[in-house]
């Protein structure tokens, strides 16, 4: 008799790399790892990367239909674990799965990496607000990213059963010493390269630093939505100090970790959740610049972890960078401070703990 807990991970993997993709892939492992567990995935990344998410298009539909020909998989396990979208469509590829785990008197946890979803459900009306509450209320357990998080969850889930779980950075970026460099700006970007993400803003005010002659470097990592490539392929063209390092996994994300002391994420997407790779510069000892938004406010503290810039502000990023040049003494201090905070609070070992036990 196969006494172990049977699970199987519903949602988005690598690739292509995202919060959500790099989160399922480390449950996988942590889960795979375990001999209490048992464990198997039905992968729902779609390959082509833009910001349209949420849009309906008909070869994501065609995409998402035929991943329900795996929906034979439900049978074999105890608890379905999903990762869905935070818009109507987002929830609704997953319906099948939802109903007939529910059905089947599945245990069904919900795990949201943002702050949309309960936003989506507030601007719906008539038969699509109707079927988004059903599905997302068939779901025993919810899972969140930080307290202020919960909110998302509560119009469908008992409030003692959502949990918080807050994210994490790979052990491999961060177990070996940096040698940190503070008498310099070395500023580094690491994240899809999308508008919302605030990288417009970001290449923009590094234009502005030029102008007034503050002395940097800067390295730009990310996915590149194609809407926008024009724009940003532009701006990188128009900047002397600032180099477009593409798509990074493995050591290439942990040698620009190491190589950067200032991590600079302006988002205001509205899907943002609780960006992994601000705890991966903090893992990696970097000052942080980002914005008072989504999750963020959770695990960042204005002038303790960095800096908050305004949302969809170039002048905002270009003050706070040109504050830190005549500063330079602040990227030593809370650099050195956020690797301890990160080492206390998000490890892959505290990830783990914190999910068997919400899954237990």
């Amino acid at each position: 008799m196969n006494s172990k807990i049977s699970i199987l991970l519903i949602g988005p993997f690598p690739e292509p790399l995202s919060g959500v993709s790099i989160a399922n892939q480390v449950v996988n492992e942590v889960l795979s790892e375990d001999s209490e567990f048992e464990v198997d995935l039905i992968n729902t990344s779609y390959s082509r990367f833009d910001e349209e998410i949420g849009k309906f298009s008909l070869k994501k539909a065609f995409f998402y239909l035929t991943l329900n020909l795996n929906i034979f998989k439900i049978f074999k396990h105890k608890i379905i674990y999903i990762t869905p979208g935070q818009t109507f469509y987002g929830i609704l590829k997953y319906g099948f799965f939802i109903i007939l785990g529910s059905i089947f008197r599945k245990e069904l946890i919900i795990h949201v990496h943002g702050n949309h979803l309960g936003q989506e459900y507030k601007s719906l009306n008539g038969i699509r607000r109707n079927i988004f509450y059903y599905l997302v209320s068939r779901f025993n357990k919810g899972i969140v990213l930080s307290n202020s998080l919960k909110q998302n969850l509560t119009p469908f889930i008992d409030q003692g059963s959502i949990f918080c779980l807050p994210n994490f950075a790979q052990d491999y970026l961060y177990t070996e010493d940096k040698k940190l460099v503070n008498d310099e700006l070395r500023i580094f970007y690491l994240s899809n390269l999308m508008k919302e993400k605030g990288i417009i803003c970001l290449l923009k005010a590094l234009k502005n630093l030029e102008k007034y002659n503050i002395i940097y470097k800067a390295k730009i990592a990310g996915n590149i939505d194609e809407k926008f490539s024009k724009e940003i392929l532009q701006l990188f063209n128009e900047l002397e100090n600032t180099e477009y390092v593409g798509i990074v996994d493995g050591d290439d994300k942990k040698d620009l970790l190491k190589w950067g002391n200032i991590f600079v994420l302006p988002t205001f997407y509205k899907m943002e959740g609780q960006p992994i790779s601000i705890l991966e510069a903090m893992a990696t000892e970097n000052l942080v610049v980002t914005t008072n938004h989504a999750g963020i406010p959770d695990i960042f503290k204005n002038k303790v972890n960095g800096y908050l810039v305004k949302k969809n502000s170039i002048k905002s990023i270009q003050d706070i960078l040109t504050y830190i040049a005549t500063n330079k003494s602040e990227i030593e201090k809370i650099a050195t401070y956020n690797k301890e905070y990160f080492l206390d609070n998000f490890t892959v070992n505290a990830f783990k703990k914190n999910l068997i036990k919400i899954i237990k």
